[in-house]
């Protein structure tokens, strides 16, 4: 494997449904801590580092929510799963206040868990990505400047962005040529992901696609459903 195994802490006290789960995942290239309770599953947790948990909420000795809050004191960004036998709306937003990325109701599709971790995983690496300390970028005859909020055209006057204009072209041109994901954007600059604050964003696209348009080089594409991208060409494309 050209990538390193992601390692997942399962914490499932059914022991049939935890031997089935843990194996679909090892045959999907996870490796796969099983621990049979919250308690265990916390000692099991301070060993080693994870990149993804998967809770039970209803589990003896210490329920899911309880060990999600450990593990959140010890580490506020391995993603977290909850499994629940009860779609109970309390349960939902409990969930999300300890901090949990996702949830499923059993029974579920495993193939729908499997599509859920992938999207957690990219997105958690996005996010990396979105973290980067870079603040000087080239996007195409462009300069920006996002420490100073300035962007340039060619040898011409720096135009002063707003904060969150220069925000949102930040962070295309992190992810120049490739997808920058609208949910990432809408957390990371308007804290919320919401119809307004989507409605908003589209706004502020606008505003840019302004900007770069006397540039032909640069373009930021809509990819439907999912974000934007801004497309730099080279000279000779």
């Amino acid at each position: 494997m050209d990538e390193q195994e992601k390692k997942i802490l399962l914490v499932e006290d059914d022991p049939n449904f935890g031997t089935v789960l843990k194996d679909y995942l090892m045959m999907n290239d996870y490796a796969v801590v099983h621990a049979k309770n919250g308690m265990e599953g916390f000692e099991k947790f301070k060993k080693e580092d994870y990149d993804l948990c998967i809770l039970d909420v209803m589990m003896p000795y210490k329920d899911g929510f309880t060990l999600a809050k450990e593990i959140r004191e010890k580490n506020a960004d391995v993603p977290i799963i909850f499994l629940t036998a009860k779609a109970m709306k309390e349960d939902v937003l409990k969930g999300y206040k300890v901090g949990a990325d996702d949830y499923l109701n059993k029974p579920f599709d495993s193939e729908v868990l499997l599509m859920k971790i992938k999207a957690i995983m990219t997105r958690k690496a996005t996010e990396t990505v979105a973290d980067s300390k870079q603040f000087e970028f080239k996007i195409g005859n462009f300069d920006l400047n996002s420490k100073l909020r300035f962007l340039t055209y060619k040898d011409g006057e720096a135009v002063k962005l707003s904060p969150k204009e220069n925000e949102l072209l930040r962070l295309l041109a992190l992810h120049e040529n490739d997808l920058m994901p609208r949910e990432l954007a809408l957390t990371k600059i308007w804290r919320d992901d919401n119809y307004f604050t989507s409605r908003s964003m589209d706004v502020y696209i606008a505003k840019l696609r302004k900007y770069l348009k006397v540039d032909d080089t640069v373009e930021i594409l809509n990819i439907h459903g999912e974000g934007f991208r801004l497309v730099v060409k080279t000279e000779d494309e």
